[in-house]
């Protein structure tokens, strides 16, 4: 006898085999959560950044893989390995658009990812980068030889790596050419940190390049942290300041990927801002402004954001002459003890304020201010002149100098006045100090990009955002300085690449070009920002 309350006699009852269940429609979840092929699109792009990076990459002098079966294999054929790593990059940049488009100044509406969603994606393409060999630049192997010339106890700022540790030293070997004369520019705190790396490491450059990526992962998390903090703060949606400034491009790219100390510089400068920013006592907001003098002291531009976290502080007080004077003596005591301090115990003293401007010896095709004084030396010689590229490359390199210190000082009385956030100010203030200044490389964007993803303005102007991020994300080649291209190589690589990721393109709408699918007016994935 059936129990009672149960239905016997339909074809699923308990005991009658029934109909099978119908197969699950891989396609109609992904209608569900269109931002699931994204995701998976872009990891994909990350899976063969790392696969390419094991020939394409920055890698070592002599690159260690050599000889090997399987890992040896991408640095057999070079041309092959730069053609993946280029779809890759094009597949993940791709993906981060894809995923933006679905966020608005609201933040995520269903059906796009919502801000654990998002974090766990930038983690989940993040982890093949840092599995994987550098890519788009060398500049960790020069983290490495400066840390041992400090650990070796020479001083770091007056020798470069060749006369300290030799030409033939392995940790010298790998340095761009240009680069193993120069002293370190970097300061106490992040050499200090590279001689603990360097007493793990010793010799062995594959795992201090990792130790280093660790110490630049701690930075990216400082980031993850203060970043959403702080668009809460400035009214903006966190998962759209995440998504716009940490899960950026140029973030995976140059700061997991290409281990730039940028990343820890950041990390401390913004956390450091959010600490100062919360305190409530009289003197709450010191460790904050500690936080960020350490950060001057991996990177000195840091150092403006005890401007910004000053001018706040002093409106709080009244905005009076005599609170910005108080403000502005403690914070100096705070940034000098500090840094007396960090030059203390690393033994290092103050030699990095006279390297500072040593990255100046190079031309950079960005910097406006270096593009006008190389056309203006140029002009002079087309009407007889003389080359006089020098001095003109000096005079427009102080105008720019001079431009962004008065930007600064602008944004600054526009703080204390109440008519900008500090955060906002901060971004401002330092792409003003980038863009006009005699160096700029794609990673030094971040300086300002990272806390601008936090303010009220950018997310008005996501579109022009995410379309320069993407831009500047491919215009670095992946495997960095002093790689020697054949004439063809480098050109039929990036066609390749950008064959593989069409293709790809191509064959992810071709899987959602179904009945009510996200390719349909009216669709989900349509309605989800009509504005973007």
């Amino acid at each position: 006898m059936a129990a009672p309350g149960l239905d016997t006699s339909g074809p699923g009852a308990a005991g009658s085999p029934g109909p099978p269940p119908a197969p699950a429609d891989p396609r109609a979840r992904d209608r569900r959560d269109p931002s699931r092929t994204a995701r998976r699109f872009g990891l994909t792009g990350a899976l063969l950044m790392a696969f390419g990076a094991l020939g394409a990459g920055a890698l070592p002098v002599p690159n260690p893989l050599n000889g090997l079966r399987i890992l040896g294999l991408p640095g057999r054929n070079v041309t092959v390995a730069i053609a993946i790593t280029y779809a890759g990059m094009g597949m993940l940049v791709l993906a981060w658009l894809w995923i933006g488009r679905m966020l608005n100044d609201k933040g995520a509406v269903a059906p796009a990812p919502d801000r654990m969603q998002l974090a766990r994606t930038g983690i989940l393409w993040a982890l093949p980068l840092c599995a994987a060999p550098p890519l788009f630049s060398k500049d960790v192997y020069s983290y490495l030889a400066q840390s041992a010339i400090t650990a070796r106890g020479i001083d770091p700022y007056v020798l470069g790596p060749a006369q300290a540790l030799g030409v033939d030293d392995p940790l010298t070997r790998a340095i761009p050419t240009i680069w193993r004369d120069t002293p370190a520019p970097y300061g106490p705190l992040f050499l200090g940190l590279g001689r603990g790396i360097t007493a793990l490491s010793g010799d062995d450059v594959v795992l201090g390049l990792f130790l280093h990526r660790i110490l630049a992962l701690v930075g990216v998390g400082l980031v993850l942290w203060a970043l959403p903090k702080l668009a809460r703060r400035c009214g903006v949606e966190p998962g759209l300041a995440l998504w716009l400034g940490a899960v950026n491009p140029l973030v995976l790219f140059h700061l997991v990927s290409g281990i730039h100390n940028e990343a820890l510089m950041i990390g401390l400068m913004l956390a450091g801002l959010e600490l100062g920013l919360r305190a409530t006592g009289p003197l709450g907001w010191v460790p904050g402004a500690a936080l960020i003098t350490a950060a001057a002291a991996v990177k000195v531009p840091a150092l403006l954001a005890l401007g910004f976290l000053g001018m706040y502080l002093a409106r709080r007080r009244g905005g009076r002459v005599r609170d910005v004077a108080f403000v502005a003596a403690v914070l100096a005591a705070v940034a000098a003890a500090v840094l007396v301090a960090l030059g203390w115990a690393t033994g290092l003293g103050f030699g990095w304020v006279h390297t500072l401007g040593t990255a100046n010896s190079i031309r950079s095709w960005m910097s406006l201010a270096t593009d006008l004084g190389q056309l203006s030396g140029q002009l002079g010689i087309l009407v007889g002149l003389g080359d006089h590229t020098d001095s003109t490359l000096m005079l427009t390199r102080g105008i720019g100098g001079l431009a962004a210190a008065a930007l600064c000082a602008m944004l600054l009385f526009a703080t204390l006045r109440g008519r900008v956030d500090p955060v906002t100010g901060l971004g401002a203030g330092l792409g003003a100090v980038v863009l006009l200044g005699p160096v700029v490389h794609p990673w030094y964007l971040l300086w300002a990009a990272i806390p601008l993803a936090a303010t009220r303005g950018l997310p008005r102007y996501r579109r022009a955002a995410l379309a320069a991020s993407a831009v500047l994300a491919v215009m670095v080649p992946p495997t960095g300085a002093d790689f020697d291209f054949r004439a063809y190589q480098l050109p039929m690589a990036i066609v390749a690449g950008l064959v593989l990721v069409v293709a790809a393109a191509l064959v992810v709408r071709r899987r959602h070009r179904v009945p009510g699918g996200p390719d349909r007016p009216g669709s989900p994935t349509r309605s989800v920002d009509s504005a973007t």
